[in-house]
């Protein structure tokens, strides 16, 4: 069967990779081999998926050499399962024949140092290498009629290269994502290429409209789960299943500690699984994780039913999105036994990890309107309370004392929260962003323009999406959509060091991660830039009518100020702004522009350097 049929087979059928798995395998516990998975998953899913695992992991190949390296293992799997099952090849872990057939290729020179390491070093050594910073020239958008034309003729191979050029620039999405993003993309060309020869349909309109529904998917899960790996790799599992463990016992308040222990540890293996790139055991384990939810939502969740109806790639993303089911309504809404009772030292000297897990859950599920963060924040001072009190003779009396900084805690973050809201209200997207692009050109002022404006734009986006929200929903909506860009920092960081500040942030804990971000100050071990000629440049595009385009010249001259002069005033900002407005309304209503640029501009640089002095 040709490569283009046998995607065309993987569309057709739903993509119901998992769901077609048997119940025995569901069940096993131990890993398969390679022929197992070909048996199970039938020869034009396991390609499909292989192919998918290769363009991850060899990032600087080609649609064809990932095509090949597919139809390799492919046969390999064929034959294993076959008659060939005690070769040795066939004993091999799935992972471990994947790199194999990845080192046995020509002309992939940038694994050569990966390939000469032995397991599990070679492993760490190919997931080290995975990109996703954008490196990757982006997907070309297409011209519509061509792509339309392109589509009609050419329809199942085109599907391929979709499902290739995905997993090339999202090396971590889990394939079922890359597998729905390829059933939206070819619903989205139907809808659209249906009447592309009508001349009264507007091919480019229909574009615009229906491809956020496919790019952004991919986009947010991708970062999702990147972000859920770093957590894991840097901070480790126990952080990773605290995380979880706030996180069910808010959407799932009525379900009891044994069923939300119970997920909480199969998802952390999952995330182990999916993180280590072992594909289909991860999507193993994400199957047995919602075939567990859904047959046992009596004792979970109310708010899952329409979820678990759902075809089965639809069915995860579902549940992740579903609202918070009902508090109990016999729950009490203090848990003063955790406080109070005579036997606390006990139970935390004995079994401290249960005892912990306990009251995060008991709290977790009485305040779904707090972050998950700040859950665990909660449980960090809860510990350390316990260390504190367990040492004296009156345990009761310390722990009461200790309630009372809680309180402050929570307080604090909220504030830290309504604060910037108030300010976002008060200024607008532009100018929120322009104060945040001070503060963190002063904390981070080793990033990029590009990189400053980019972060600061996604938090411009959550403040503009969790400060309309009500008190009960900002907390979560706000701090857990920042983890997600602090994560995003920190990671760059791990690539590409910033300073010990960020450094010390992004290293020490998890939970205090957005605190200890907010305190940083100006990076005092920055060398400030110096006055060269380039640094400020004025030209006639700073006349532009596209307000888009004068905001982000705009932008990038206050980094370039602020890295210039890290200790700035906001009254010698102030000042510097406003002759630059004088300056650039004069030249901009001038004949000609870049003339009086050319003059006017090391004028405004000689009075600004006044300004910024005195």
């Amino acid at each position: 069967m040709k490569w283009r049929t046998i995607i065309y087979v993987i569309l057709l059928v739903n993509l119901t990779v998992v769901k077609a798995l048997p119940q025995s395998y569901r069940e096993m516990e131990e890993k398969l081999s390679i022929g197992q998975h070909f048996s199970q998953l039938q020869e034009n899913n396991f390609k499909a998926i292989a192919m998918i695992m290769f363009a991850q992991y060899v990032q600087g190949g080609t649609f064809g050499k990932a095509v090949k390296m597919a139809e390799d293992i492919t046969d390999l799997a064929k034959r294993c399962a076959a008659a060939n099952r005690d070769n040795t090849d066939c004993l091999e872990p799935l992972d471990r024949i994947l790199l194999n057939t990845i080192c046995q290729e020509e002309d992939l020179p940038k694994f050569t140092d990966c390939c000469a390491k032995k397991d599990p070093e070679r492993h760490d050594c190919f997931l080290s290498l995975k990109n996703s910073s954008g490196d990757i020239s982006p997907f070309e958008r297409p011209n519509v009629e061509a792509a339309c034309k392109n589509h009609s003729q050419h329809q199942h191979s085109l599907m391929g290269y979709f499902i290739y050029e995905v997993s090339l620039r999202h090396p971590f999405l889990y394939a079922p994502t890359i597998l729905s993003a390829a059933i939206r993309y070819d619903e989205m060309m139907k809808n659209c290429c249906r009447n592309a020869e009508d001349p009264t349909h507007n091919l480019e309109e229909c574009f615009q409209k229906q491809a956020p529904k496919v790019v952004k998917p991919i986009k947010e899960d991708s970062l999702r789960q990147e972000h859920t790996c770093g957590i894991l790799n840097k901070f480790g599992e126990r952080t990773l299943k605290a995380l979880k463990l706030a996180q069910i016992s808010q959407k799932f308040p009525k379900a009891d500690f044994v069923t939300v222990n119970k997920l909480v540890m199969d998802i952390a293996n999952m995330h182990e699984d999916c993180c280590r790139g072992d594909m289909l055991d991860c999507m193993h384990d994400g199957e047995k994780i919602l075939h567990y939810v859904c047959t046992n939502q009596d004792i979970i969740s109310s708010k899952i039913k329409k979820c678990c109806e759902k075809p089965l790639l639809q069915r995860s993303e579902c549940i992740v999105k579903a609202e918070n089911d009902n508090k109990p309504a016999d729950l009490s809404p203090h848990i003063r036994e955790f406080i109070e009772d005579k036997e606390i030292c006990e139970c935390f000297a004995q079994e401290k990890d249960r005892h912990l897990a306990r009251f995060l859950y008991e709290y977790s599920r009485r305040h779904p309107e707090f972050s998950a963060q700040m859950l665990l924040r909660i449980g960090k001072e809860y510990e350390d309370l316990l260390k504190e009190c367990c040492k004296t003779g009156c345990p009761a009396d310390c722990c009461s004392r200790g309630e009372e900084e809680l309180k402050k805690h929570i307080y604090e973050t909220e504030s830290v929260m309504k604060t910037s809201c108030d300010l976002y209200k008060e200024k607008g997207d532009y100018y929120f962003q322009n104060e945040l692009l001070m503060s963190f050109t002063k904390k981070m002022p080793q990033l990029t323009s590009a990189e400053l404006i980019k972060f600061t734009q996604q938090m411009t986006t959550i403040a503009s999406k969790c400060c309309q929200l009500s008190q009960d929903k900002l907390l979560p909506c706000a701090e857990e959509n920042l983890d997600l860009v602090l994560g995003e920092i920190c990671r760059r960081h791990l690539t590409n060091p910033i300073n010990p500040g960020v450094c010390h942030c992004c290293s020490s804990s998890y939970a205090l991660r957005r605190p200890c971000m907010g305190k940083l100050e100006t990076d005092e071990s920055y060398v400030p830039l110096s006055l060269t000629p380039g640094l400020f440049t004025f030209h006639d595009d700073l006349c532009t009518t596209e307000e888009d385009k004068l905001q982000h010249k705009k932008q990038e001259m206050l980094i370039n100020l602020i890295k210039y002069k890290p200790q700035i005033t906001q009254e010698q900002l102030s000042s510097v702004t406003v002759a630059f407005t004088a300056m650039r309304e004069q030249c901009c209503k001038e004949e000609n522009h870049e003339a009086c640029f050319v003059k006017e501009g090391p004028e405004l640089i000689k009075r600004s350097e006044k300004m910024l002095t005195a």
